[in-house]
């Protein structure tokens, strides 16, 4: 297997347990939920809207300040353009479809106005059937649907290398695809284009986004985000 290769697998496991025995030291940094709001430069009003990100280490933004993950660069962004929203973290290092799906109602309390939901990437590294998959994030959805009904809910669209086969890893990728057109959701093709599996964009652990590397998230979260954001101040 190529470096890029090798590379690109451990980044989309974004979890506790790492390719190499470096992100073990690590661990305890991202073993509890960044449920951090962006701070604004005013208080929140009662007009602020919220924007939840509900993911795994890549959201949570593993071994970075929380203000260098692509959530909190992607509440900058929204601000700068003059939306009144806070942002949510809601990562966990090492979370999988299933361990979402039940906290999912915790993280939930209270309504939300953008659901963004980026999971399945430790699910497809780890050979979870896709069919289980597939039932944990619909569950995800619907419960979302059910607490916050007026949230537009935005889904990461993740990639996996063919390590398992190729027709698991096609299946994996429309699987996000399938998902957003069955519940008319905004999908974010590829969360980590431009990123996975280079290596001056990934810590030296060879597993997660650099300051830099998230920047680019960030661009890819935001160019699917903005028309959402704009939709709902009309």
């Amino acid at each position: 297997m190529s470096y890029k290769a090798w590379v690109f697998g451990c980044l989309l496991v974004a979890g506790v347990t790492g390719c190499n025995s470096k992100t073990e030291n690590k661990q305890t940094q991202a073993e509890k939920p960044a449920v951090t709001a962006e701070k604004a430069e005013k208080p929140a009003s009662s007009t602020t809207k919220t924007i939840l990100f509900f993911g795994n280490s890549l959201t949570a933004g593993y071994g970075l300040d929380p203000s260098e993950a692509f959530p909190a660069l992607v509440g900058k962004k929204a601000q700068e353009a003059g939306f009144d929203y806070q942002v949510v973290n809601g990562g966990l290092s090492g979370e999988t479809t299933a361990g979402g799906k039940s906290r999912i109602g915790w993280v939930l309390r209270k309504p939300v106005d953008v659901f963004v939901l980026e999971l399945g990437g430790n699910d497809g590294l780890r050979g979870i059937p896709l069919a289980d998959s597939r039932k944990n994030l619909q569950a995800i959805i619907d419960t979302v649907r059910q607490k916050s009904p007026q949230a537009q809910i935005v889904l990461a669209g993740m990639q996996i290398p063919p390590n398992l086969g190729p027709d698991y890893s096609e299946q994996f990728k429309t699987m996000f695809t399938e998902l957003a057109q069955k519940n008319n959701l905004t999908l974010i093709p590829f969360l980590l284009e431009n990123v996975g599996g280079i290596r001056k964009l990934n810590q030296p652990d060879g597993i997660h986004p650099t300051a830099e590397g998230h920047k680019i998230v960030a661009d890819n979260v935001w160019k699917v985000l903005k028309p959402v954001l704009e939709k709902q101040q009309t």
